[in-house]
């Protein structure tokens, strides 16, 4: 990620930020989150895109010099471990190299499985607690 500039406000400032190349990864990591999880609303969090769903973090991606990191990516779940275990990464990250073509589905996927986990351990409103 570039320290030369100011902490950005919006996504759009964040994405902006980038070079045209990276922008356009940027921005279409970012529309693919907001196919899968429509209700999820954008902010800038660590001074990085996120996502968050009723309040709780669903994702973050961010640039850097040569990979596009998106985070927590779930590879202890066993529907992706196989996919992630081709990226380097620590444990809740993916790294995407620049470079590489970037795995759009593979995202996509992602966000709907951490927007399902996410709703799913939710309580119901109106229930009270025991």
């Amino acid at each position: 990620m570039r320290t030369d500039r100011p902490v950005p406000r919006t996504i759009d400032e964040y994405i902006g930020g980038f070079p045209v190349e990276v922008q356009l990864l940027l921005e279409k990591i970012r529309q693919t989150i907001r196919k899968a999880a429509p209700a999820a609303e954008e902010s800038i969090s660590y001074q990085i895109p996120a996502f968050k769903l009723n309040g709780k973090p669903l994702l973050y991606f961010a640039a850097y010099k040569k990979h596009i990191g998106m985070y927590p990516a779930p590879r202890s779940a066993e529907e992706f471990k196989e996919e992630l275990a081709a990226y380097e990464g620590g444990k809740g990250t993916v790294q995407f190299p620049l470079g590489a073509p970037i795995p759009f589905d593979l995202i996509r996927r992602i966000a709907k499985f951490k927007a399902k986990t996410l709703l799913e351990s939710a309580p119901a409103k109106g229930r009270k607690k025991p």
